[in-house]
């Protein structure tokens, strides 16, 4: 094949470059459709560092990599196939159009390849499972009287971080092991608002009769400064300096029995006896006395855990477990790369230490990174004897307990879900096991606020990122029958603009020219601009291979006219009937009389009831939701002229809403951001 002359200055470049040029890519296993213009562009990728996403048809991201030499990385995707792993030649299959950034070095390439994949969580790259969510003990130092619980964000407020822990279970344990030994605000059960409650009363709550708080919302029981030494120690006990904390405490037992204070001295000596208990689970290291943490893994089969063992001051103090997904053909170094780099950009303390199981690719950018995260030096090791390499086996045989845990539940969860989707086949006559499953329920008061809920099953495990919720909006009062046909034609009239895109917004703009958007939005249920249609229309194109519907016959019959109306009557659906105290959960199909009774033991009872009640709890949780914001709702809001920032400053001057009524009109434009007019429309509305 012939191609162009490369421009002259390419022969300048070294020999291995001029062959880059030259070399031809093996494009036929991708999805490309223009070849000869990908080739150009690829040819035009220059040779220096910078972050590459691939991306499929559609222009959903498929992988983000990064590269000293964007150009060389690149084209070695498209060389001979049995060269790649199982995994990359999968992801060519897919690849259709790129895009590249050029960067100024190689650490800023690694910043934002790490922050590309934390936005868009391409599905090729490795990931931390549900990295978002990792939860963290938070302690606000900023607050007169701090407090200690759990959050998933870490924010620049003044307050001091620990984690990220593996689950919330983790740190639930950890806080009431905590609040048992320092007395200090409960952590769920005190928040500013109660806190202030009984300050008014004057008198505590009765975690501290318990001896689980020190009684801070009450004057002249603990002191500002007892208080913050506590916390104090929370913080330092979090670090892994026990020692000092029983110190202290032995110190301060001592001299409340010189004074006689022989209560006080009881009570520290309990607290003592409980931290040394404490003491005497943590391992202590005899050759490793610094802070470090100690990274080992697990995998196979694609699936791979990593054990984090966080060593403070010389001791063990804890230890946790985290899953990784799409490891698949990924060589260990990459795998260990990708864990650091995500897990320490959200760690809010980095140790200047860091034993690592094995080699990982780029060290010394990684290094140069944590050390610019740290504010100090951090040195990454690879044991291979003594005390170090024993903790390295410690976390390596944590991690395959951990993935033997996980590997174990999945195929459990995975037999049963199984054998309830073959159950499901045979009683409903489907022609293969439903895929997918959507749920639908009911929610409402006495006809007030009422919604629906949509939830998602896939091979039997529920798909959360595909549940949806909806408003009621054109039936008036308690109708389950009526709300169900007006769900069921919202979601399939996006299907069915899913499935046929072109055409939907060629509708769009043609309404356009004749109506209002207002109106355009009723006709058809979508966001007017074409940018929003599409992405509205992305997540409603997978249809369900079954539908459950809660409710009787009547609802059932509901759907099937929704679904018929809009062409998707081959869709089966079936009600589910269920007892006075949702003790049953029969199957009710259109064309049979009699509804199929599910065995008590059966795994599609267990199945269904599953989905069913996990809809049921995601349309009564919206719908709760919804009730108390009306129920709290300030008749302020719906005054004209009276925005958040005015109702604020009302409440602010005058105490309550019957203080509002009775103020003059010369009272309320007194208050900062009202004026005269305002003021005389609020006199009048109220």
């Amino acid at each position: 094949m012939l191609i162009d002359a490369p421009p002259p200055e390419v022969y300048n470049e070294p020999y291995s470059q001029i062959c880059t040029y030259f070399f031809m890519p093996d494009l036929s296993t991708s999805a490309i459709d223009d070849k000869a213009s990908f080739e150009e562009r690829l040819r035009n990728v220059p040779q220096a560092p910078g972050v590459y996403l691939w991306k499929d048809a559609q222009g959903q991201l498929l992988y983000v990599g990064k590269s000293k030499s964007l150009r060389d990385r690149m084209r070695s995707y498209f060389g001979s196939p049995r060269g790649l792993n199982a995994k990359t030649r999968r992801l060519v299959t897919h690849i259709a159009n790129f895009d590249i950034i050029v960067t100024q070095s190689e650490l800023e390439a690694l910043l934002l390849e790490m922050n590309l994949i934390k936005e868009h969580r391409p599905r090729y790259n490795i990931l931390l499972k549900d990295d978002k969510s990792y939860p963290f003990i938070k302690i606000t130092l900023q607050d007169e009287w701090p407090r200690i619980f759990t959050v998933r964000k870490i924010v620049e407020d003044g307050a001091r971080y620990f984690g990220p822990y593996a689950s919330a279970g983790s740190v639930y344990r950890t806080l009431d092991l905590l609040n048992r030994l320092f007395a200090f605000r409960p952590p769920y059960s005190c928040p500013d608002s109660k806190f202030m409650s009984h300050r008014r009363q004057g008198k505590p709550c009765l975690y501290y009769d318990m001896k689980r708080c020190l009684g801070p919302c009450v004057p002249g029981l603990v002191s500002k400064e007892e208080y913050r030494a506590t916390v104090d120690a929370v913080c330092r006990f979090l670090e892994g300096k026990s020692d000092q904390i029983a110190r202290d405490i032995r110190h301060q037992m001592d001299l409340a029995a010189e004074e006689l204070n022989f209560e006080r001295a009881a009570y520290l000596r309990d607290r003592l006896r409980a931290i040394e208990k404490v003491l005497e689970r943590q391992q202590v290291l005899r050759t490793v006395d610094s802070d470090q943490d100690v990274i080992a893994f697990a995998r196979e089969e694609g699936s791979a855990v990593v054990q984090v063992l966080f060593v403070r001051g010389g001791k063990l103090v804890n230890a946790e477990p985290f899953t990784l997904q799409g490891t698949d053909d990924e060589s260990d170094a990459t795998l260990l790369a990708s864990f650091l780099t995500q897990f320490y950009d959200n760690a809010p303390d980095i140790p200047p230490n860091l034993l690592l199981a094995d080699h990982i690719e780029e060290p010394q950018i990684i290094a140069s990174w944590l050390q610019h995260r740290a504010g100090h030096k951090v040195e990454l090791s690879v044991p291979r004897r003594g005390e170090k390499k024993e903790l390295i086996e410690l976390a390596a045989r944590n991690a395959q307990q951990k993935l033997e845990e996980i590997k174990l539940q999945w195929l459990n969860s995975e037999q049963r879900a199984v054998a309830g989707l073959s159950q499901l086949r045979d009683l409903l006559d489907l022609p293969d096991m439903p895929q997918r499953i959507e749920c639908y329920d009911i929610s409402n008061t006495q006809g007030q606020n009422s919604v629906a809920s949509m939830v998602v099953f896939e091979r039997g495990e529920p798909k959360v990122s595909a549940y949806r919720r909806f408003k009621i909006k054109t039936v008036v009062g308690a109708n389950d029958v009526a709300s169900i046909h007006e769900v069921i034609s919202r979601r399939f009239k996006r299907a069915a603009a899913a499935l046929s895109t072109a055409e939907s917004l060629e509708n769009v703009e043609r309404h356009a020219d004749d109506a209002t958007s207002e109106e355009v939005e009723r006709t058809i249920d979508l966001p007017v601009s074409s940018n929003e249609a599409v992405q509205a229309l992305d997540k409603w194109v997978d249809l369900p291979d079954l539908l459950l519907i809660d409710g009787g016959r009547g609802q059932l019959n509901a759907a099937l006219d929704a679904l018929q109306s809009l062409g998707f009557g081959h869709i089966p659906v079936v009600g589910v009937a269920k007892g006075v105290d949702r003790n049953r959960f029969d199957l009710v199909r259109p064309e049979y009389a009699q509804p199929v009774v599910l065995e008590r033991d059966s795994k599609a009872l267990h199945l269904v009831q599953r989905i069913d009640e996990e809809a049921h709890r995601f349309a009564i949780t919206y719908h709760r939701k919804l009730r108390a914001k009306e129920t709290f709702k300030s008749p302020l809001e719906d005054i004209p002229h009276i925005g958040p920032k005015r109702k604020r400053a009302l409440l602010k001057a005058f105490g309550s809403l019957d203080a509002i009524r009775q103020a003059s009109v010369e009272e309320l434009a007194a208050v900062p951001g009202m004026t005269r007019k305002a003021a005389e429309e609020l006199k009048t509305m109220l």
